[in-house]
């Protein structure tokens, strides 16, 4: 894996921290899905960047509540040791009804780093 092309992986081999986040976002559990980010981590969402807990924990409650959506994890990528990418699709009441984005994890030891969600 040295090329940086993602290996597609079995989900079951996505690392422990992006198990626990995908299981507390899509059950609404925002106080654990906090808890696997670093104090500094970022995420970039719809255009938009999230900087620090504080941050991250309003994003995550704001997405649980903005719309009503279903989530399936249709893949799984391994890019290195460090940076991962979980495909989903998701259907529900947002406009367009139906969307793949890509989760694109890195990690700083057992905890995500940074997080950009994109179509």
């Amino acid at each position: 894996m040295h090329d940086n092309r993602p290996r597609t992986i079995d989900p079951d081999e996505l690392p422990a921290v992006i198990t626990r986040y995908l299981t507390a976002h899509r059950a609404h559990d925002t106080a654990t899905a906090v808890t696997t980010f670093t104090d500094d981590a970022t995420v970039i969402d719809d255009g938009k960047t999230y900087q620090g807990s504080a941050a991250i924990e309003r994003w995550l409650d704001r997405s649980a509540t903005e719309f009503t959506y279903t989530i399936h994890l249709t893949n799984a990528q391994q890019i290195d040791t460090a940076r991962y990418i979980a495909t989903h699709h998701l259907e529900g009441n947002f406009p367009g009804g139906a969307i793949d984005l890509r989760y694109r994890f890195t990690l700083r030891g057992d905890l995500i780093e940074h997080l950009a969600i994109e179509p």
